[in-house]
């Protein structure tokens, strides 16, 4: 994926009730009206429960999640940043059917693409969406 500049990011605690903060932190990124709302925040959901869960954000005292904001030409991309998982990527499981490990397949059946990086010792979910960019709409 290509480098494209940051609009907004917010870092929160690695606790499931923060979740709802980083929904709203997307409701006022996107704004209101925005075609892809529904979609982006369903995926950042995902992904920031997903890294309270399962990595070191959420299993140790002060843990943290990153939720980042850029433009890519007129696409939006999201990114949810954990403390890692000892070197382990998330992966996409087989079962659709599973009692969990859904999220991965709501986030691929929703965004147009993403992927995971790891960024150091920190892990990366990306996924990008339909634009228009934030701010380029009337509010």
């Amino acid at each position: 994926m290509a480098i494209s500049e940051v609009i907004a990011a917010l870092t929160l605690p690695g606790v499931v009730q923060a979740a709802k903060f980083a929904r709203v932190f997307v409701r006022d990124v996107l704004g209101d009206g925005h075609p892809s709302l529904a979609d982006v925040q369903t995926c950042v959901n995902e992904a920031f429960t997903n890294a309270v869960e399962h990595t070191a954000s959420g299993r140790r005292r002060r843990g943290r999640v990153t939720v980042v904001f850029t433009v890519l030409g007129g696409d939006v991309v999201a990114e949810v940043t954990d403390d890692g998982a000892l070197g382990a990527l998330p992966v996409m499981r087989d079962d659709p059917l599973a009692e969990d490990g859904r999220g991965l397949r709501i986030i691929d059946a929703l965004a147009l693409e993403w992927g995971v990086r790891a960024d150091g010792d920190r892990t990366t979910v990306w996924m990008r969406f339909p634009g228009p960019p934030p701010f380029s709409q009337p509010r």
